[in-house]
Order: structure tokens, then C-alpha cells, then sequence
């Protein structure tokens, strides 16, 4: 059953596109709330970097992510996840970033 939520996670995933991916990569790094081992301030510095330059939006105001109705629900997934499945969706899609 945790695969399958994991599988459903990437496929959601590979169909958002690179903002969206690059705001999800910002609330997953910046949350407090999960055991994520990927989670640091370099990643979520990197990947505020990286949505500044492609997001007019993000450079000149802080993003309401509530906006964001993929990225909140793709949140809401992660978090109904085990911790070693919510650090390998985090892996998968750090990894398809680095860019």
C-alpha cells in the first residue's frame, strides 16, 4: 500500500510542471512537520533560487502557496506518508531538480 502511494506521488510529480515542482521542493524543505532528512537550508535556499529565476511572481513577493491547489494537495499526500516513503518521494524529486 506504501508503494503504491509513493508510485502515485512520483507520477503526480513528473506531470507538474518545473515551478510547480520547485514549489513543492520549497515546502517539503521548509516543513517542520515530517521526519525528511532532505530538508535543509540549502535546499530550500537552492530551490528559491532556482523558482526566482523562472517565476516573475516569486521574485517580486512572497508566494501564497494556498494558491497552488496541486502543490498543497501533493503536501497533503506527503504528509499521510511514512517517514522512509515521504524521504524517497523527497529524494526523487530533489534528485529531478538538479538541474
Amino acid at each position: 500500500m506504501e508503494n503504491e502511494k509513493v508510485k502515485y506521488l512520483i507520477s503526480m510529480i513528473n506531470n507538474m510542471d518545473i515551478k510547480d515542482k520547485l514549489r513543492l521542493a520549497i515546502c517539503m524543505s521548509q516543513s517542520k512537520w515530517s521526519g525528511l532528512i532532505y530538508n535543509t537550508k540549502e535546499n530550500y535556499e537552492k530551490f528559491a533560487d532556482m523558482l526566482k529565476s523562472i517565476d516573475e511572481e516569486y521574485r517580486t513577493t512572497l508566494i501564497n502557496f494556498a494558491k497552488y491547489k496541486l502543490v498543497m494537495f501533493a503536501m497533503a499526500k506527503l504528509m499521510e506518508m511514512e517517514t522512509t516513503s515521504q524521504n524517497k518521494v523527497a529524494l526523487y524529486l530533489f534528485n529531478n531538480l538538479k538541474i
